[in-house]
């Protein structure tokens, strides 16, 4: 029996080491979110902003049954070239048993970034409760971010989702949802919804401190730190073609995101897409600057 392993790229452990800055990166956005090539010149762009904020990417993805934390130049364009499975909790261990590729989830992304210390990650917007379904349809996002201690950069839960719900259950799981810069959710590809956030932080430094008091109390849970995209669209445009892409859902489980989030793309003409890309890489060049923060000395926080 072959053993399952899970390897860092030097680069990042020699970061972690010493307590440089390092930001964890998922793949499916790269496997499952975009067509070839621009999957790979994505994948690539994010980690050059990581590098260009003086921070260490660590893109994390399955290859031939290895989890791999921080891929390489050969292996990031290996894993965005081939046929590759997604990777969540509910069956990492089958695909990595059976030697398979595989794009990593946020919550599988998270996992492996909590499992060698990592304390940022930034990805695009979080899985979370499907609206108006018989059956419960609930992201295991929100379970990982109640799990692993660190840091999430995100624009909001993903625009399809029942927001009110998915802020309940966050609540209920003890995950705080910051505003980076604003006393309202991020929506995702609206700006700003009406739904109020736990706390507003408005800097890195201030991002930092709260993740240290969260160490410092051991509460398990991550901060999830939701930015605003700069230029997104209206909540009026978004709610005609959500609507529309509602009432032709002939998917359910695992296939309804990805349909919806195609259909928007459909009907808004690229405008969602373009968004997507946007708001990826503005939450990745905040992430660099809280793990930057992270890794300046700090008086520490304690329990006397």
């Amino acid at each position: 029996m072959t053993p399952v392993t899970v390897r860092m790229h030097p680069p990042v452990e020699a970061a972690l080491k010493r307590g440089g800055p390092v930001v964890a990166l998922e793949s499916t956005v790269m496997t499952h979110g975009l067509p070839r090539p621009e999957n790979l010149r994505l994948a690539q762009e994010l980690e050059e902003l990581v590098r260009a904020g003086g921070g260490v990417p660590a893109t994390v993805g399955v290859l031939r049954g290895e989890l791999v934390i921080g891929l390489n130049a050969s292996e990031l364009e290996e894993l965005a070239n081939r046929l590759a499975h997604k990777a969540s909790l509910w069956n990492l261990a089958v695909l990595a048993a059976a030697g398979h590729n595989a794009g990593t989830t946020v919550a599988t992304t998270l996992h492996a970034a909590a499992m060698v210390g990592i304390k940022v990650f930034a990805t695009g917007g979080i899985g979370g409760v499907h609206p108006g379904l018989k059956v419960i349809d609930e992201s295991a996002d929100l379970h990982a971010l109640a799990g692993h201690r660190l840091v999430v950069v995100c624009a909001g839960a993903k625009s399809i989702l029942n927001i009110p719900a998915t802020l309940e259950r966050l609540e209920t799981l003890g995950v705080p949802v910051i505003g980076y810069r604003t006393d309202f959710l991020a929506g995702f590809y609206v700006p700003e919804t009406r739904y109020p956030v736990a706390a507003r932080l408005d800097s890195p430094e201030a991002i930092a401190q709260a993740l240290a008091a969260q160490e410092a109390l051991q509460l398990p849970a991550a901060l999830l730190v939701a930015k605003p995209v700069s230029e997104g669209l209206t909540a009026q445009q978004l709610e005609v073609w959500l609507a529309q892409a509602q009432r032709e859902i002939g998917v359910h489980g695992k296939d309804l995101t990805p349909y919806l989030l195609a259909r928007l793309a459909e009907l808004s003409a690229g405008r969602t897409v373009a968004i997507n890309l946007r708001l990826l890489k503005e939450n990745v060049m905040l992430a660099t600057e809280i793990a930057g923060a992270l890794a300046k000395p700090r008086r520490p926080l304690s329990v006397t």
